[in-house]
């Protein structure tokens, strides 16, 4: 397997929305404001961070960036096909992927939201496999219902994501104590800068902001603006209540 960072472009370079095909933009999600304001989101080549608040469009812009890309909708990868709920919004009809010169070899949808799913489909194609080798194997060999949910997450990510690979990642840290987060950290870290890896991630971990040189993208009421990770809402509100808690509930 190739050692080393991304092609100088990224396997994705960026994602045009086809403003002239949209009908009206007052209509969900088009009406979302960073959207609404929305003509093409640039990539890094190693980490695009996309951070906001609830209801800023974050899951709902990955979620289509992901199947754009060809990625099944409720996590998993472009032959892991499966639908427990087709609840994923029509944008995804409208983004253009651009792609750089090289190919990844390997890409991956990871939603907190979809894991108990991926890993059902998982056991199910298991159960009824004649002869092949069991695709648990590729996730570490232990069903990941047999583990916890923080620990099927990075059995996924250890195991599974094999490098040269276009990975999608919406709020991995709704399962993850801190300590996991930092483990999470360091495996996507390794991903990037020694497995040639390009991952774009929705979260509201602070830890997970961390990483490093991180292209972070913040969506607003007046659009998406890069920003640094001292500058996200998460690290100022995160570092203030550490310094005194106390403030922060006799103020509440």
């Amino acid at each position: 397997m190739p050692v080393g960072s991304p092609p100088e472009k990224g396997y994705v370079r960026r994602f045009e929305l086809r403003r002239a095909e949209v009908s009206s933009f007052e209509d969900y999600p088009f009406n979302i404001p960073a959207i609404t304001n929305l003509r093409e989101l640039n990539l890094d080549r190693h980490m695009t961070i996309l951070v906001g608040e609830n209801g800023s469009g974050k899951s709902t812009l990955i979620e289509a960036m992901a199947i754009a890309a060809g990625l099944n909708p409720e996590g998993g990868t472009k032959n892991l096909l499966f639908e427990t709920r087709g609840s994923h919004s029509v944008l995804s009809d409208y983004l253009q992927i651009v792609r750089g010169a090289t190919r990844e070899q390997d890409a991956f949808f990871l939603r907190g939201e979809g894991v108990y799913n991926v890993a059902t489909r998982i056991d199910e194609l298991d159960e009824d496999a004649e002869g092949g080798p069991p695709l648990i194997g590729s996730y570490g060999g232990v069903s990941l219902h047999a583990q916890s949910h923080g620990e099927s997450f990075l059995a996924m990510v250890k195991n599974r994501f094999g490098g040269v690979g276009f990975y999608v990642l919406d709020e991995p840290e709704s399962a993850l104590s801190p300590s996991r987060q930092i483990a999470m950290l360091h495996l996507l870290y390794d991903l990037s800068y020694r497995r040639s890896s390009q991952i774009v991630m929705a979260t509201h971990s602070p830890i997970l902001m961390a990483f490093p040189h991180a292209e972070i993208l913040h969506l607003t009421t007046s659009g998406i603006r890069a920003v640094t990770w001292e500058e996200t809402e998460h690290f100022q509100v995160t570092r203030a209540f550490l310094a005194d808690p106390g403030a922060f509930l006799r103020h509440l």
